[in-house]
């Protein structure tokens, strides 16, 4: 199965919610629709960024990447409903490389 990446950067929480929830947020909006493989916090730069590395069930190639910028574009979402964010970037695996997709 096809495996992607969700890479969303966080700027700052929203009132009243706790760091957890963001990964939270992020992980059910994929989740909801796509089998979630792992998930991550790292800093960059002073930014707090989060990763959910996700599969896309299996079809034609075009598909599977469009399935994999909404389950992104959801998951930004969720999450901007408990924190601000940033940059939002999508990565493929292929032949052993993650490719952005956006």
């Amino acid at each position: 199965m096809p495996s992607f990446r969700a890479r969303l950067d966080i700027t700052g929480l929203r009132p009243g919610f706790a760091p957890p929830s963001v990964m939270e947020a992020a992980t059910d909006a994929v989740g909801s629709a796509h089998l979630v493989e792992a998930h991550q916090l790292d800093v960059v730069a002073g930014i707090p960024r989060i990763t959910v590395r996700f599969l896309v069930e299996p079809g034609a190639y075009d598909d599977e990447n469009r399935q994999a910028l909404r389950a992104a574009d959801n998951m930004q979402h969720a999450v901007e409903e408990v924190a601000h964010t940033a940059k939002l970037a999508v990565l493929r695996r292929v032949r052993g490389r993650w490719v952005p997709l956006l």
